[in-house]
């Protein structure tokens, strides 16, 4: 396919937005049904009021999975790959995202990790244990690869927590040398790694400037989006820290908000877009105008 910022984009789970000379599209993987068991830092009663609140569903709530491709500047680069074919069959979807772009695999030129959870890593290799982005370059935040994958991090790992230190260096040893840690900072022209620890210590987030105009693409900030942008301190189950992500939290929300920038992540409801505004003693989630010019 080429390129071209002109490319036409259609089907479920896609949509582009237009920020200065690029475009960044909304892809998503599908969704995990989970539990409000996974709530943290706050009682259960007020986390079922919130989620009701919300219209969201308190017996079975949905994680939204989502991932970003940004074009323009160079080769396709995509910002995280979702599950992949290891998880539930709500999860997945990505590959048929990225088709209805118009893209192939192997078009993808840079793939940048928030973090080494399955649910970012886990499409990176295709069901035959090759990489499912053949040409792309995957680049893994410096903390984040010094925790998954240091020296015996594996055998040191709590028995439920092994499977994702070996999915980790599985990942590296697929990939070898087209890997590459990167520190804060400029990490491609025009986009900026900055740590987020917390959720993990090498959780990043980062940002796309373009012109006048810039996007936080924030990972994993938010989970659960009825509960935590009202109560910033409730954290979920799997946070590695749960104080530091909080405290991560509530930065990132503060700075959002106090600059009114557009944000995007993971577990936003798709297509994940827009911007923080105060709401008391808490936050709002204020979805970004969408228009066919987007």
């Amino acid at each position: 396919m080429s390129t071209s910022l002109t490319a036409t984009f259609a089907g479920p789970g896609v949509l582009p937005w237009t920020l200065g000379d690029r475009v960044v599209v909304a892809l998503n993987d599908g969704h995990l049904v989970a539990s409000l068991g996974l709530v943290q830092g706050l009682p259960a009663g007020e986390a079922e009021r919130l989620q009701r609140d919300g219209y969201r569903s308190v017996e079975a709530p949905r994680i939204t999975v989502n991932a970003f491709l940004i074009l323009g500047g160079g080769a396709p680069v995509l910002v995280d790959a979702g599950m992949g074919a290891g998880g539930p069959g709500t999860l997945g979807h990505l590959p048929k995202a990225l088709r209805a772009c118009g893209l192939t695999p192997d078009e993808i030129g840079t793939v940048l990790v928030t973090h080494l959870h399955s649910d970012h890593i886990g499409g990176l290799v295709g069901s035959d244990g090759t990489a499912a982005y053949p040409n792309a370059e995957v680049v893994i935040p410096e903390a984040e690869a010094a925790y998954w994958l240091a020296e015996g991090a594996e055998a040191r790992a709590p028995e439920g927590a092994k499977p994702g230190f070996r999915r980790a260096r599985v990942l590296t040893e697929i990939y070898g040398d087209r890997i590459r840690r990167a520190r804060e900072g400029e990490v491609l022209p025009g986009i900026e790694a900055i740590l987020a620890p917390g959720h993990t210590p090498g959780h990043t987030a980062y940002r796309l400037q373009s012109g006048a105009r810039s996007l936080l693409i924030w990972g994993d900030v938010v989970h659960l989006p009825a509960i935590q942008f009202a109560k910033a301190e409730a954290g979920v189950s799997f946070d590695v820290d749960g104080a530091m992500a909080a405290a991560t939290r509530k930065r990132i929300l503060d700075q959002a908000a106090a600059e009114r920038s557009l944000v995007a992540g993971m577990h936003l409801d798709f297509p994940a877009l827009g911007s923080v505004r105060r709401d008391g003693a808490g936050f709002a989630w204020v979805p970004e105008q969408w228009s066919a010019a987007s």
